[in-house]
């Protein structure tokens, strides 16, 4: 058997041989013919300039070739060919050159005889073949002997290379129940030795693991099935083997494996099926509607939506309607609520039948039957003990707002639903019946009015009424009771507003003065009504009339035209306003008209101050007055503080002596003296009267009224904190007093007081004495030269005892 492959080897070899002999004598062919041409046609050129007559003919010559092909793989430089042209005899007289591709690294050539050898291993997967020049040359003429050649040195493929499987790693699905031969997935694996040399690329398929399920053809690596129904519920994946083998799965060859994930995909091929035939549960009966009673659940050996499935209940069996079941999407388990409230005492057991489906259905597995599945309920009632319920779940009563006290509204009532029926004690909650308006019969639960009603000021009580039991656990429930206050005709009508209308001099007879309008505290029914009307009298009013609108309003319209403030200043205009209730009720209200001088558009610019005179019963002149003593009160306080101040701040580091003075009987005077601080009695300097004084038979009542003029002022002063002396107010006053001293002839025309608290704003040391005065000349210049004498305080300005210091 080796010898018959080796043999086969062998005529492979020589067979591939020969073609590349072939490829490579008919690759120099052309070179050589076109070397010849090129030789011929430079020979010519040659001899055409030199003008020589003498043509050389060149005669044909060949390569010898040996075998070009090189193993690849190799470590050891070995000869692979010789290249050796005809004229060649063996004296070394011709040089052999080889170029191109791996010249010189990969291949050299002994430039005597022309052999080819390599340099190092090769490897095919790199590079298949080379491509090489080789030339001849004459070393003694170093011309060519023969012409550039282009040939090929092909490395030859070996068995050194593994195949490899691509696209991993390989996971492949297939639905459950599927036929044998089901294609699963196909496997390729690649092998990089020449697939065109011998077998080394020639590869072979088959199974190390995952028979007899699944199965593969050997060349071209798709997968099948083998078995027939494999089932998921049994087992969901399989891990299947694949080996790939080159030289057509020879020993020799190389080989490799790959894993391929087989999953089985799901199919309807299972119903739902309860596990037990009854399913039993206990409820209180107080637990609130949507409670869950309970779970029950129909397995299925499926998944996904084949697992999916329906349940309901039975409405042939008793009191199913009490219950409802729904799916849990998450689970697929019936959900068991309560739908209906529970009473113990009505029924305490219910029994049903419960179903399952399954939502999708596939006839080609199981029959239309085998997809749904039924169970039995019972649902017993658990006795709770429960608080007293009220027959109505709310009460609405209505009493008229001047109910007496005592009657009775209406009766709620609850009983104990329990089995025991304990009695029941009705209360008020206080928290809703904060004014303590009714009261219940704790027994029966009568309610009654306790307190007299007033629509206006409450038209609804909401009251909270509780239902205790008087045994056992003392439960207890409300309800609450709507109690809606009716309306009765209790209150009078009465204008909007406070109208204060005014009517402009001019006014024509028939104008509207005043738009009336009314409110009742009341609602009756229909709506207001409101009647307009004069009071009556025996003689008609001259000046107005009243006109009812019919609308709620009423106008007030002049009768005359001759209104003016000369002959009156305001009239008093009694409206009686009557309801529509019954009985009608009526009130009485007074208008004061004003007569204005309005401005041209018909506003009167002073009717607001006007309107507040006359209501306080004094003309506006007296208002005025008022205002404008009162400002004075207001400002004199201020003006006292200021000048106080400003008194202080002078008379720091100052020492003033003021003296009184003893004059002749006849001269009822008093003069001050000023003493410098620290000047001693050596500097004392008296203030001469200029002019003898003049006695006055009417001097004493003058001072008098002085006195009287000052023990006002200080009450002034007294009363008020806010009046300084830059108010006007007190500037006048001050000027006023300096008027009176200047004009007056029994005041002495002298003075030493020169600083007052006030002085004035025409000169820093202003006066109130007459020395300024018409009547009297001027000072001497005696007077004129004694220096400016300092402040002096004045005693009746802040109040003081002494109060004989003449203005």
């Amino acid at each position: 058997m080796g010898s018959v492959e080796e043999m086969h080897g062998w005529t492979v070899k020589m067979s591939m041989q020969s073609v590349l002999a072939m490829v490579m004598v008919f690759s120099i062919i052309p070179g050589a013919v076109l070397s010849d041409i090129k030789s011929t046609q430079g020979v010519q050129t040659q001899q055409s300039a030199q003008g020589s007559t003498h043509r050389h003919h060149r005669l044909k010559r060949g390569w010898i070739w040996k075998e070009l092909l090189v193993p690849e793989e190799d470590p050891t430089p070995r000869v692979i060919g010789q290249l050796k042209s005809d004229s060649d005899r063996g004296d070394f007289t011709i040089r052999y050159i080889l170029s191109g591709e791996g010249a010189g690294d990969v291949f050299e050539i002994d430039e005597y005889s022309g052999e080819i050898r390599t340099l190092k291993k090769l490897d095919r997967e790199e590079k298949a073949f080379y491509t090489l020049q080789a030339q001849a040359i004459n070393r003694i003429s170093n011309e060519p002997e023969e012409p550039q050649s282009e040939f090929i040195i092909k490395v030859q493929d070996i068995n050194d290379n593994i195949p490899q499987f691509l696209n991993e790693p390989y996971v492949s699905s297939i639905p459950e129940m599927c036929p044998t031969g089901t294609t699963v997935a196909q496997v390729t694996a690649t092998d990089a030795d020449d697939p065109m040399f011998g077998n080394n690329a020639k590869l072979i398929y088959s199974i190390l693991q995952g028979e007899p399920y699944f199965s593969v053809e050997p060349k071209t690596g798709i997968i099948v099935t083998s078995w027939p129904k494999m089932d998921r519920e049994v087992r969901e994946q399989y891990l299947v083997v694949v080996e790939v083998k080159d030289m057509l799965g020879l020993s020799s060859g190389y080989s490799s494996s790959t894993t391929v994930t087989v999953s089985l995909t799901d199919v309807n091929d299972n119903g739902p099926t309860f596990q037990h035939n009854l399913y039993t549960f206990v409820v209180r009966e107080n637990a609130a509607v949507g409670t869950t009673v309970g779970r029950i659940m129909a397995e299925d050996g499926d998944v996904g939506i084949n697992a999916r499935m329906t349940y309901s209940l039975e409405d042939d069996l008793e009191e199913s309607s009490t219950f409802i079941i729904k799916t849990d999407p998450v689970t697929q388990e019936g959900v068991i609520l309560l739908a209906k409230p529970l009473d113990y005492e009505t029924k305490r057991r219910f029994v049903m039948a419960a179903e399952a489906v399954n939502d999708h259905i596939d006839t080609h597995f199981l029959s239309l039957e085998e997809f749904r599945d039924r169970t039995l309920l019972k649902i017993f009632v658990e006795d709770v003990d429960e608080p007293p319920v009220f027959l109505s779940p709310v009460y609405e009563w209505k009493v008229p707002e001047n109910a007496a006290v005592g009657t009775v509204l209406g009766c709620v009532t609850a009983r104990d639903t329990d089995i025991v029926n304990n009695p029941i004690r009705y209360t008020i909650d206080k928290k809703s019946d904060t004014t303590k308006a009714f009261k219940i019969d704790p027994n029966n639960g009568t309610m009654t009015v306790a307190k007299a009603l007033d629509r206006e000021t409450t038209n609804w009580h909401n009251v909270t009424i509780e239902a205790k039991e008087t045994a056992q656990n003392h439960l207890s429930s409300s309800v609450v009771v709507f109690i809606k206050v009716l309306d009765i005709n209790d209150n009078v009508p009465r204008l909007a507003r406070d109208y204060q209308p005014y009517i402009c001099e001019g006014t024509q007879a028939g104008e509207i003065i005043q738009l009336l309008s009314a409110v009742d505290p009341d609602d009756p029914v229909e709506g207001h009504h409101f009647y307009f009307s004069m009071v009556p009298e025996k003689h008609i009013n001259p000046n107005f009339t009243i006109r009812d609108n019919q609308d709620n309003t009423a106008s007030i319209i002049a009768r005359r035209s001759t209104f003016t403030r000369k002959d009156r200043t305001q009239y008093l205009l009694p409206v009686m306003v009557t309801d529509s209730g019954s009985p009608a009720l009526s009130s009485t209200s007074t208008l004061t008209i004003s007569v204005c001088k309005c401005q041209p558009a018909g506003h009167c610019p002073t009717g607001g101050v006007e309107a507040l005179a006359l209501s306080m019963g004094v003309s506006l002149q007296t208002l005025l007055g008022i205002l404008v003593c009162l400002v004075t009160f207001t400002v004199l306080p201020v003006l006292l503080l200021m000048v106080r101040r400003h008194r202080r701040k002078q008379q720091e580091g100052l020492e003033v002596v003021v003296k009184e003075l003893e004059l002749p009987d006849t001269v009822s005077q008093k003069v001050l003296y000023y003493e410098e601080a620290g000047g001693g009695g050596a500097d004392l300097k008296f203030c001469q009267p200029v002019v003898p004084l003049r006695p006055h038979s009417r001097r004493r009542e003058r001072r008098l009224r002085k006195e009287d003029i000052r023990a006002s002022i200080r009450m002034s002063l007294r009363e008020s904190h806010l009046i300084g002396p830059e108010d006007e107010v007190f500037r006048q006053f001050i000027l006023d007093r300096l008027a009176d001293a200047d004009q007056d002839p029994d005041v002495p025309p002298f003075d030493c007081l020169r600083t007052y608290a006030y002085e004035g704003s025409g000169s820093p040391t202003g006066s109130l004495s007459s020395l300024e005065s018409s009547s009297f000349e001027s000072v001497p210049e005696q007077a004129v030269n004694i220096p400016r004498p300092y402040v002096v305080r004045l005693t009746p300005w802040f109040g003081g005892e002494k109060e004989d210091t003449i203005f």
